[in-house]
């Protein structure tokens, strides 16, 4: 058996044959054997993109209420521990591989063997360690789609879905259409399902209909409305004003904010949340890597969006914040996600370019990326090794009044946040 917590994740990662092998069986298997069946309200959240961002606000709402809160989320940029919060700290290394050990003993020895991807093996884990810790309600993000997602096997007493947008297409199809469907699944049948996508595909619609859903359209029985210095939300439970903008950057956020406060609207009977708490829960919400901007000079912007809805916020978000000198890119990416479409949407905003090579199997190289870009008419175009490498010369390089903006993957954003670490120690 493995001993530490690097020797558990290099073996959970060995245990399928698949890094991503999308499904319910094998999950609901172990979840029976293991017997965790939440007696606590859950929340479950899955989108393109804002996800994250309303699991960090409902978890600091929430936490602001005085409720011991159980946070699932992925990926992480430094730690695995990053993925599992309990009362607002990090799962600890200990806490963690006794989680690891008990599903490896339930899915050996009461579950014929069964073999369970890495996401599978954590969201186990995290549900296991979640009920023994008695948390008040569990916070859980989808890894990927929705309906045969890992987080999928615990039933939701409120589903969100945030967006959807065109990403994960080999998996979970071509079309809006189908990846809205795909999403919808996480809805349950009488419970409350917030839609915060402004215009979402009719497979979403039609889905949560079918199952008789307790549907919650954003524009219909909630919203928000944007006063400057702060913001209105109207919903299930009437309406709030004088919202202060949340702590995460970002006009998107208010739709992200409207979308997690739709939600604690609808549980408000088994979770009690006062306006105070809202506006301290948006106030204290923290999330790295989401639009971050890292004190000093130059000005330094960490952001993980790799899609083309991610693109054109950030793009949107460059635009807010107002004229600089030059832009600096450190741009890294899959090469299965779309490159061309994320170009595209910010190649007016990038002066100067860094690209870098990330991992094999799925990073793409740094000369797949330069030809992406030399057919976009970029130029002032650099390739590096790796994002460390790019970012150093970029902060070398870079004058005071520009601004470097690393994004494009988690893996580009984590490994420049990792060499920043290491100059610290």
């Amino acid at each position: 058996m493995p001993n530490d917590l690097a020797d558990w994740l290099a073996y959970i990662e060995r245990q399928h044959p698949q890094a991503i092998a999308l499904g319910l069986e094998r999950v609901g298997r172990v979840r029976d054997a293991m017997g965790l069946v939440p007696a606590v309200p859950v929340i479950t959240v899955a989108g393109t993109n804002g996800k994250g961002s309303t699991c960090a606000m409902l978890d600091a709402v929430l936490s602001a209420a005085g409720y011991r809160v159980g946070l699932y989320s992925s990926p992480h940029l430094l730690r695995y521990n990053e993925r599992v919060r309990i009362a607002g700290r990090e799962a600890d290394d200990e806490a963690l591989v006794s989680a690891f050990a008990r599903v490896e003993a339930a899915r050996n020895e009461k579950a014929g063997n069964t073999r369970l991807t890495y996401f599978e093996f954590g969201t186990l884990a995290a549900v296991d360690l979640f009920l023994r810790s008695a948390v008040d309600v569990l916070v859980l993000e989808v890894g990927m789609g929705g309906r045969l997602d890992a987080v999928n096997a615990f039933d939701a007493d409120c589903a969100i879905v945030t967006s959807i947008g065109l990403d994960h297409m080999s998996y979970l199809g071509a079309t809006r259409e189908a990846i809205g469907h795909e999403k919808a699944g996480i809805f349950r049948a009488g419970k409350p399902a917030v839609l915060a996508d402004p215009a979402p595909p009719a497979s979403a619609l039609a889905h949560a209909q079918a199952i008789g859903a307790q549907l919650l359209r954003m524009g219909h029985e909630f919203g928000y409305l944007d006063e400057v210095d702060r913001w209105l939300f109207w919903g299930p439970a009437g309406r709030r004003s004088g919202m202060p903008h949340p702590a995460l950057r970002g006009s998107i956020q208010l739709q992200n904010a409207s979308a997690a406060f739709a939600a604690l609207d609808t549980l408000q009977q088994r979770l009690p949340v006062s306006v105070q708490d809202l506006r301290r829960g948006l106030n204290e919400v923290e999330l790295p890597g989401r639009f971050q901007v890292l004190p000093g000079r130059p000005m330094v912007v960490l952001d993980v969006g790799h899609n083309p809805q991610a693109a054109a916020v950030l793009a949107d978000n460059l635009s807010w914040m107002g004229p600089c000198a030059d832009t600096w890119a450190v741009f890294g990416m899959l090469r299965d996600k779309d490159v061309a479409g994320v170009v595209r949407l910010l190649a007016k905003r990038i002066d100067h370019w860094m690209i870098c090579t990330l991992p094999p199997p799925r990073g793409a190289r740094a000369a797949e990326l330069a030809q992406v870009l030399e057919e976009a008419g970029a130029s002032a175009v650099r390739e590096f090794e790796n994002p460390a490498l790019a970012y150093a010369v970029a902060c070398s390089e870079a004058a005071e009044n520009d601004r470097i903006v690393v994004f494009g993957s988690f893996h580009t954003v984590a490994d420049v946040l990792a060499a920043r670490e290491s100059r610290k120690a």
